[in-house]
């Protein structure tokens, strides 16, 4: 036992080592090429990029705050993520699910105005997780029902999603005071309150990490939640068993769509504060990355979120200080997730 979690620690201190060789490799290359009369500060080198990259990060309450308002939506999302993943739902639409929660939130707090935030703000968190869960319920359906590969609809019906935003902020959803594709700023009642005065950090961070211990207890502490995960593992054996797949796959889509659709409330009623269209930078995708590096489990999840909005706040530093493009922090990422699917190969550890 004790080998298997020495060999553990060794892979990800090599998954660590590697990434950081990588990245040292990049920094050097756009150093070398940068352009003699280039407007960004000359000698973007290596230790120039990673004080930079470190300071963007812990330098000041704000860069912390935005570590946290960015890793929020991604929490959000890799729990829904994971909790399809444990359940063999593969969610690939998040993406959709997320702008679907938001409309279903921005509708409410525009058509309940007038209602106390303790009234409404719960009516919002049940719409979004409804309309997201709705949204991922149909791919659900045609994979229990039929055994279409969740993979294609749910992709699919991201596109679907983003379209059909785009109708709603330049017909019922739009400002009848601006010409531009947005909605009418939220109500004071239906908006996430802030912490600091100088920071963007709401409360949303503490929905989402309610929401992780609320996905942990259900998966893991509930006999609903042994039959998710078994249904996951075989589902074969779960029909011989006599657990019905059909409803726990059903159920899988919705819990997936509806964490998923709680990050679309958590942007237009955390940060935008009305409904725009593209507000999400793809956090639906990125929610991918967040659940397989937490291994589908509530607390790695949390801490893959805020490690990769660390990773984003810092690239942005470093190309302001530094001159390196913030780009290389998504061939970071992809390195990263590579190197920790595949450690147990690379470094021979025994299964965990």
């Amino acid at each position: 036992m004790k080998n298997k979690h020495a060999g553990t620690v060794l892979s990800f201190v090599g998954v660590g080592v590697i990434t950081l060789v990588v990245a040292v490799v990049l920094i050097i290359l756009v150093d070398i090429n940068a352009p003699i009369d280039s407007n960004v500060p000359i000698g973007s080198n290596v230790p120039r990029a990673f004080s930079s990259f470190i300071t963007g990060i812990f330098g000041s309450l704000y860069s912390i705050s935005e570590v946290v308002v960015r890793a929020t939506p991604l929490i959000f999302a890799g729990l829904g993520i994971s909790v399809g993943l444990r359940s063999g739902f593969i969610n690939i639409g998040a993406e959709g699910q997320l702008y679907m929660g938001a409309i279903a939130a921005t509708a409410i707090a525009l058509s309940f105005s007038q209602l106390p935030a303790i009234i409404i703000m719960p009516m919002m968190i049940l719409g979004g997780f409804l309309l997201g869960g709705l949204w991922a319920l149909i791919p659900g359906f045609l994979k229990a029902r039929f055994g279409l590969s969740e993979v294609i609809s749910t992709i699919m019906f991201n596109y679907v999603a983003i379209n059909i935003v785009g109708v709603l902020v330049r017909t019922v959803l739009q400002d009848p005071a601006h010409a531009f594709p947005q909605s009418a700023f939220l109500p004071d009642s239906a908006l996430l309150s802030t912490f600091f005065p100088i920071a963007r950090v709401h409360t949303g961070i503490i929905i989402a990490c309610a929401c992780a211990v609320l996905t942990w207890l259900l998966m893991w502490k509930t006999p609903t939640g042994f039959k998710l995960r078994a249904v996951g593992l075989n589902s074969l054996a779960c029909k011989v068993a006599g657990i019905r797949v059909y409803k726990h796959v059903i159920l899988a889509a919705i819990l997936s769509g509806g964490l998923a659709g709680l990050a679309g409330l958590n942007e237009v009623a955390g940060i935008h504060r009305r409904f725009i269209e593209g507000f999400s930078p793809n956090y639906g995708y990125i929610a991918i990355v967040v659940a397989l590096l937490g291994k589908s489990h509530p607390v790695g999840v949390v801490l893959a979120a805020l490690g990769i909005a660390a990773l984003d706040v810092g690239s942005i530093a470093m190309q302001r200080v530094a001159g390196v493009p913030s780009a290389i922090s998504l061939i970071i990422k992809g390195v990263l997730v590579l190197l920790i699917l595949g450690r147990k190969y690379m470094f021979r550890i025994s299964a965990e």
